[in-house]
């Protein structure tokens, strides 16, 4: 099975009428959550004005849908719909989807919303005409039907943004293979240019 496109718009509804700014929108997902937190796929800068051309990851570390991945797995435990979730593809992917538009919109961002069960994140239902391979498409947003948590990756974050009740977060904390650590939306998060 795949994630397939959904044209079920009430289902982000929570991401679209949401009143912070876009970028805590976009970093983090929806305010309301117990906590939050980053899961660094960079380390955090070092300096002012640093280009991510200038950090080497490690050898062990993951790319970014592995990361993506790990973390929808660790989370799928703490909610009461794993079958049934939802994502948002950024629309600036070049993917085209033939008759189906970008539809979940903030400011500054277009998304395709798809719905599937959590363990087929990041095995989108794609045209074959699609420029760019499946591995590469990390979901920009990835939640359950319950609201539980929420998953956020904007295209110019270095990390992944999660909002949860504190056992997820906890869970993610002690997972070994992410670099994960506390945080507050509402703050300047580090970035690279």
């Amino acid at each position: 099975m795949t994630v397939k496109t959904s044209s079920y718009l009430p289902a982000a509804s929570w991401i679209t009428e949401a009143e912070e700014d876009w970028t805590q929108l976009a970093g983090f997902g929806p305010a309301g959550l117990p906590g939050y937190v980053r899961v660094r796929i960079l380390p955090d800068p070092e300096r002012p004005f640093q280009s991510e051309n200038d950090v080497t990851p490690s050898p062990e570390a993951l790319g970014d849908g592995e990361q993506m991945r790990l973390v929808v797995q660790i989370l799928a435990a703490h909610t009461g719909t794993p079958e049934e979730a939802f994502f948002c593809l950024w629309d600036g992917w070049d993917t085209p989807i033939p008759g189906f538009k970008p539809m979940v919109r903030i400011p500054h961002r277009a998304y395709y919303l798809f719905e599937g069960p959590l363990r087929e994140v990041g095995q989108w239902q794609l045209p074959a005409t699609s420029q760019t391979p499946e591995s590469d498409l990390v979901p920009a947003f990835v939640w359950p039907a319950d609201r539980a948590w929420c998953v956020a990756k904007d295209v110019d974050q270095h990390w992944i943004g999660v909002g949860a009740g504190e056992a997820a977060l906890q869970d993610l904390l002690a997972e070994p293979r992410l670099d994960v650590v506390k945080a507050d939306p509402a703050e300047q998060q580090p970035f690279y240019l």
